[in-house]
């Protein structure tokens, strides 16, 4: 188990999938976690009671990803919830296919507010409560790298960017001794993209291990990179994709 006692999470989308998993993960290894969701009220509430039953704070913040004043909002209640904040996680995101010929204007800038512009106003909110050892992490996907089949393209666009998001913010909280890292899951078992979904066989296949991932597994690696022994590390992409893109 990681020492995470005395530390303070926010999660962003961490009612369901690998944002609640993340949410879960922080609090099992002694954070007080504050997590986002936008309509998932009822599991929102069963995170938080995980998160408690650890015997850690919870505190679920209904934010719309897409909205910067939700956004600025939700850090601030969760500094004065948490008397603080030593963690973020960008977890938050939405998932858009079809091919660039039949793109919808709105669809495509809906899914650019929430995973590339969210991120970034995210942190802008958290960076002035950051101190020396704070940690900022967000969620990719191996889908920045690698695009397998058509009409994902908005998608990798959105996804690609944080890499650049990544490294240029740990070069601008690096002298604060604040770490920035990039973690990139591939095809994981969620209600988004389940193990036994249509798809589900393809994207098997295209992995080193044949499977898939399970959102502990992604939680595992924030945990990793939230914790004192990842001091060194910034400015990285940790790939969490079973080899899919090996």
């Amino acid at each position: 188990m990681i020492n995470l006692s005395g530390k303070r999470a926010l999660v962003t989308g961490g009612s369901r999938g690998i944002g609640a998993a993340i949410a879960e993960a922080l609090a099992e290894n002694g954070a007080d976690v504050a997590f986002t969701y936008q309509r998932s009220s009822e599991k929102a509430q069963k995170v938080a009671e995980n998160i408690t039953t650890r015997g850690r704070r919870a505190v679920a913040l209904q934010a719309d990803s897409a909205n910067p004043q939700a956004i600025a909002r939700a850090v601030e209640e969760a500094v004065s919830a948490l008397g603080g904040l030593d963690i973020l996680v960008n977890s938050a995101a939405i998932g858009h296919a079809g091919p660039i010929a039949d793109l919808n204007l709105e669809d495509y800038q809906t899914l650019m507010d929430v995973n590339v512009r969210a991120p970034v106003l995210f942190a802008k909110a958290a960076i002035p409560h950051l101190r020396e050892g704070a940690r900022i992490i967000t969620i990719g996907s191996a889908l920045g790298e690698r695009v397998p089949f058509p009409g994902l393209t908005p998608y990798a666009m959105s996804k690609a960017a944080l890499t650049a998001f990544t490294r240029g913010l740990s070069r601008e909280l690096g002298p604060s001794g604040i770490t920035v890292n990039l973690v990139q899951p591939g095809a994981t078992d969620t209600d988004a993209n389940p193990a036994d979904g249509a798809a589900a066989d393809f994207q098997r296949n295209l992995t080193s291990l044949g499977r898939y991932g399970e959102p502990r597994e992604i939680a595992n690696a924030v945990v990793f990179l939230a914790s004192p022994a990842a001091s060194v590390i910034t400015g990285a992409t940790l790939t969490a994709d079973g080899g899919a893109i090996a």
